[in-house]
């Protein structure tokens, strides 16, 4: 494989600056708030919590520790189970372990891509019989798009089971009219360098329980209890946001709605460039929601198409452009190994079958129109002059 260097590199989902960053940051070198904590702290998640509707948000270092804190204030223990979506990133299950707690993955649906609601159910129903229900599902909201929290959320309050949205990829996404991550007890997000915004590496915590998440705070700065000298009563995490940083998520939180609709432009044109080729299919959006279309993905039917989607990959690498396969599923990682999976179906892995023939292409809201026209080009080029067919498959 060789990658023609003399072309630009395209990258699948930089950081965006919005220009106002440094105002924020000069502001607390100006006013030495340097060391976490600070002014921008505090208007950052206030400005969060009413960007997204909730009634309060914590700051944190990543959106793996927000999740981990969810976990914590849930009383997720050694010996517990807690459900999970298996097509997401590794960051959404990992807290589970880190409490000692063991992870139950539950398939997708083909039309959300995100948690079936039809094997949640199972998986509940089976855990009631069993008398050992989850202490909590955790709920990915992938590449922007929604998942079906009115049924998801339906299930769970039938078991008493609390959700955890992970949203660490869908702020400034909709579903039915209310924000991505308000749907369940907690929310997270994640302003990692690819998210739609960024403060290099974060994550927020989201909750209308405003006592919840102050104890959140708490343990996220190793939680010390209130002494005039050092006394710790529980295990506490050093997970706050610095000042600095939060001054970042302030200016590009002020663009999210512009950021947002650059991301669902780049995708429109994707659709409209490529949508007539055999054998693609994007990702679907769901009826009364707004994905803020973090990553364009699509699935190619080999059959259709005449090439899978490596090849695919293969030939976008070749032209130095970054495009990557879908998350593989947790429960085919060597780290779960032997964790118990529910599939949407008997014998039906959706999320096996979306890993097998799915696709994210460069989506960044800074992709000029001149790079966006480059991937397409090449992808029509790869289905008009055909492709190496002795490629070697990604291990599954």
């Amino acid at each position: 494989m060789v990658m023609k260097l003399s072309q630009s590199r395209i990258y699948l989902s930089p950081p965006h600056m919005s220009g106002n960053e440094l105002s924020f940051v000069e502001n607390a070198f100006r006013s030495n708030w340097i060391a976490p904590l600070g002014p921008n702290v505090d208007g950052f998640e206030k400005e969060i919590a009413e960007k997204v509707g909730a009634g309060a948000a914590a700051a944190v270092s990543s959106g793996t520790a927000a999740i981990h804190l969810a976990l914590s204030l849930l009383g997720v223990n050694r010996g517990d189970k807690v459900f999970c979506s298996t097509l997401t990133f590794v960051a959404s299950a990992n807290p589970i372990l880190y409490q000692g707690a063991e992870p139950v993955f539950i398939d997708s649906d083909l039309e959300s891509w995100n948690m079936s609601p039809r094997a949640l159910k199972k998986a509940l129903h089976e855990a009631a019989l069993n008398g050992k229900l989850p202490k909590a599902v955790i709920v990915v909201n992938l590449y922007g798009q929604s998942a079906k929290m009115d049924e998801i959320l339906t299930i769970c309050k039938e078991y008493e089971v609390p959700i955890i949205e992970d949203a660490a990829e869908s702020l400034g996404s909709k579903y039915k009219g209310k924000a991505s991550g308000t749907f369940g007890d907690f929310g997270v997000y994640s302003f990692n360098g690819n998210k739609i915004i960024t403060t290099s590496g974060g994550g927020m915590l989201v909750s209308d329980d405003a006592d919840a998440i102050e104890k959140s705070r708490y343990l996220a700065t190793q939680a010390r209890d209130p002494a005039p000298y050092y006394r710790h009563s529980v295990t506490g995490f050093n997970y706050r946001m610095s000042n600095i940083l939060a001054g970042i998520g302030r200016a590009q939180l002020q663009v999210l709605d512009e950021r947002v609709q650059l991301r669902r432009n780049i995708f429109d044109k994707y659709f409209k460039s490529l949508n007539d080729l055999s054998g693609i299919e994007f990702m679907k959006e769901l009826s009364e929601s707004q994905s803020n279309r973090w990553l364009t993905t699509l699935t190619v039917n080999e059959e259709q198409a005449g090439m899978n989607v490596n090849q695919l990959l293969d030939a976008l690498y070749k032209e130095n452009i970054e495009a990557r396969p879908v998350w593989k599923p947790l429960h085919l990682q060597p780290l779960f190994k032997g964790a118990t999976y529910y599939p949407h179906e008997n014998g039906n892995s959706v999320s096996e079958r979306l890993f097998k023939t799915g696709i994210c292409l460069p989506s960044g809201s800074s992709l000029s129109g001149t790079e966006q026209q480059r991937i397409i080009q090449c992808i029509r080029d790869a289905y008009s002059n055909g492709v190496d067919l002795k490629l070697q498959e990604y291990e599954v």
